[in-house]
Formats: C-alpha cells, sequence, structure tokens
C-alpha cells in the first residue's frame, strides 16, 4: 500500500514535498529530479524556489521530464521543454545540460522514445519522480490501455485530456494529438514515486489508483507494484478513499526517523 499524505492545500502538499527534496540534495547535490507538467506540481516548484533562496544548492542536480508534445514549433510557450526551462531550470539555477526533455520534433519523432530511454539509462535513472494523475487515470500521458512493461514512446491523447490541457491553449484545435511520454515501466524504474493529487475532480481517480485493482484500463494503479511510493493529496481529492482514516492515523504516528 502507498503512503498517504492528507495536507490542507496545494501550498502545504509543495513545502512538504520541496522540503524532502531539499533535503535529499544536501544530501547529494547530484540528486536526480523526475519533472511532471501541468498545474499539479506547481506548488512544489514554487515551495523548491523558496529552498534555493533559502541557501540550498540545486545547481548540481539533474532533471528529466516525463513527456513532451509532439509538433509544437520551437520555443512555443507550452512545450514542456519551455515549461520546465520556465519553472525549473531557471529558477533553482540548473545547468541546462543536465536537464533533459524527450523530442518532439516532427523530424526526429521515429526514434524519440528509443533516444530518451537511452538518456535515462545513461544517466543511472530518476532518484524521485513527481507524478499528478489525469481524470482518465492517466500517469504522464499513459493513457487507459497503456502496458506496464511500456517504454517511452508516441501516444495518442484521448479527447478527454485534450480538453483538460486545453486551458494552456489558446484553443482545443491548437493542442497537440500526439506526445512523446515515458512509458509506465519507465516511470516505475524511478527509485522513489511522489504523486500529487488536488481537488474533487481527481478524487474518483486517485481513489482507482490506490485503493482499487491493478488494471491497465487504471494506469495510475501502476503506483501499487512500486515499492516506495508517497501520495501527497488535499481533502479534495481523499474524498473518496476508502481507507482514508487510517492514513491520517498513520500519518500522525509515523516515526520521524522514516521521513517519506
Amino acid at each position: 500500500m502507498a503512503e498517504v499524505i492528507v495536507v490542507r492545500d496545494p501550498a502545504e502538499a509543495g513545502a512538504f514535498v520541496a522540503a524532502h527534496i531539499a533535503e535529499q540534495v544536501r544530501s547529494r547535490p547530484e540528486f536526480t529530479l523526475g519533472v511532471a507538467t501541468g498545474s499539479t506540481p506547481l506548488p512544489v516548484y514554487e515551495a523548491l524556489r523558496a529552498e534555493a533562496d533559502r541557501g540550498t544548492d540545486f545547481t548540481r542536480m539533474s532533471a528529466f521530464a516525463l513527456d513532451e508534445y509532439v509538433g509544437l514549433p520551437a520555443g512555443h510557450p507550452e512545450s514542456y521543454r519551455a515549461v520546465v526551462d520556465r519553472e525549473v531550470t531557471e529558477p533553482l539555477g540548473l545547468d541546462p545540460a543536465r536537464v533533459h526533455v524527450p523530442d518532439g520534433s516532427a523530424e526526429g519523432i521515429r526514434t524519440a522514445g528509443e533516444r530518451y530511454e537511452a538518456a535515462l539509462q545513461e544517466h543511472g535513472g530518476v532518484d524521485l519522480q513527481l507524478l499528478g494523475i489525469g481524470r482518465t487515470g492517466h500517469l504522464g500521458f499513459n493513457e487507459p490501455g497503456s502496458s506496464f512493461g511500456s517504454l517511452t514512446r508516441v501516444k495518442t491523447l484521448t479527447e478527454r485530456t485534450r480538453i483538460d490541457n486545453a486551458r494552456f491553449f489558446a484553443s482545443l484545435d491548437d493542442v497537440p494529438v500526439h506526445c512523446v511520454t515515458q512509458g509506465l515501466g519507465t516511470i516505475l524504474r524511478a527509485r522513489h514515486l511522489v504523486l500529487l493529487a488536488f481537488g474533487e475532480s481527481k478524487a474518483e481517480a486517485l481513489a482507482a489508483a490506490v485503493e482499487g485493482p491493478v488494471s491497465a484500463s487504471m494506469p495510475g494503479s501502476a503506483i501499487q507494484l512500486h515499492p516506495r511510493v508517497t501520495v501527497v493529496v488535499d481533502e479534495g481529492a481523499a474524498s473518496q478513499l476508502r481507507f482514508a482514516d487510517y492514513y491520517r492515523w498513520a500519518q500522525d504516528h509515523k516515526p520521524e526517523w522514516q521521513g517519506i
């Protein structure tokens, strides 16, 4: 069972997760963070900036992004390369050469997945992977039906995901149909998974991922196969968890030395 931490709001979640990441970086400056995009991880990135202001040096940290849209022009503000640069690389002073994002260019698309897998393997993998969960249950852009053994590859986005992401674009027509995403098998190789979810709109998918059957129809349920998972949620996202009372009890009585 994943460790589930219920907090008041996204800001508290961001501070909680960022404090753990900062502690890891202070112990091992060449820590590797798996970065996610969308609105869910933004409180973590904001709190990491506060940790940097307080003196944590992130400049030797490496980062690998979960995914990238296919076909957006170079420099497009909603490409995940641009988002990661804007939210992580520049504010934390990371060396851009240490920040990796899948190649979503049309020219390199046939080999984008294989090249990204090779880069991850050569680097030695990810120490902590940040994750959100979509309303379809997707992790990264692994939509329902994705294999738990899948590796980085090109995927077609569901219309539900495109509609959800249209808020970042001028119109739905501007949202790409394809992406390059780490596979569920790739994600499961990270040494620690931290899944964040906020708001009642995520409650159903979260409950299915954490407490439901392990099924390719619910990609988020893949986290149940990982030996070290921390799920950090607010009250809204936790509202459909059957064992919420136990999670709170365990949270209140956890030995401090265990960390997350």
